[in-house]
């Protein structure tokens, strides 16, 4: 990695703990000769009149992104980022957190391992969703969890045919679909009764959500597949969501189409902290 001269922070906004790290942190930073970009609430935390970016601009000229929040900021800093090759540095102060596995008391000595370059980089591989209305793409999305189709009004289940690779493999009439990554299986996914894959496994997982048909169950296709699926439903019926937070009401016809984006994330992982450790920690499992 290049020397750290710029350093972007996105931080989640309204959470009390940022009133105390982020001007610590950018104290620190400052103290080592590092500039730093900063999102709305980053500004609002640190205060002093700091001039807040758009959060989209924030890793412009940056070499190091560094994200206080939980997997959901972490999952918006990703697609700030926009497949640029810049690391994120994601620190916990949400709640579950499965990528956001560096606690506060980590910060500065992870930190320190950084610009020494001694960090342990994961790469974590992004989805690519496109929106085809009438033989035209109308949208175009990347994921770093999970592209989801769900019914967007009450108690009504959706109609959606999914094809793998030009092979049909099912009619759902379910609330909805997910289509999700390795990193997104231990979160909607996993809700919905999916399995949790490991990061580097190169596979997608296709998962219906409350299927009315109760034999139809998550399948995992390789992630060299490209992953259709046609909305039968009415217009405005169903409703396309990207990682949980962007998104569009899909037309009847319309054909959602994901397979695996040429860009991966690069995120910073505490040195002794791996994903089997992550899910003990996070999912309650018991010690051996």
């Amino acid at each position: 990695m290049e020397p750290i001269r710029t350093v972007g922070i996105i931080t989640k906004p309204e959470v009390r703990q940022a009133r105390e790290i982020v001007p610590a942190l950018v104290k620190w930073l400052n103290g080592h000769g590092i500039e730093c970009r900063m999102d709305e609430p980053t500004a609002e935390a640190l205060g002093d009149g700091a001039v807040p970016v758009e959060r989209d601009s924030v890793p412009d000229g940056c070499q190091l992104v560094i994200v206080l929040g939980g997997d959901g900021t972490l999952l918006s800093a990703a697609r700030a980022i926009a497949g640029r090759p810049i690391p994120l540095f994601a620190v916990n102060l949400g709640g579950l957190g499965f990528l956001t596995a560096i606690s506060t008391d980590e910060l500065f000595p992870e930190l320190e391992r950084a610009l020494r370059n001694e960090h342990r980089v994961a790469k974590r591989r992004m989805l690519a969703c496109e929106v085809q209305r009438d033989g035209h793409v109308v949208a175009h999305y990347e994921a770093l969890n999970d592209v989801v189709i769900t019914k967007a009004h009450i108690a009504r289940m959706i109609d959606l045919v999914c094809n793998v690779d030009a092979h049909f493999v099912c009619r759902y009439k379910a609330d909805g679909l997910i289509i999700s990554t390795p990193t997104g299986s231990t979160a909607y996914s996993l809700s919905a009764g999916g399995p949790i894959v490991f990061p580097s496994v190169g596979a997608l997982c296709i998962t219906p959500i409350c299927p009315h048909t109760l034999t139809n169950r998550p399948v995992l296709v390789s992630d060299s597949s490209v992953i259709q699926v046609v909305n039968l439903a009415a217009d405005n019926v169903a409703y396309l969501t990207i990682d949980g937070q962007v998104g569009e009401p899909l037309k009847e016809g319309d054909r959602v189409i994901c397979r695996s984006s040429q860009h991966a994330l690069s995120l910073i992982r505490p040195p002794r902290m791996l994903f089997f450790d992550v899910l003990r920690q996070k999912l309650k499992w018991g010690e051996r």
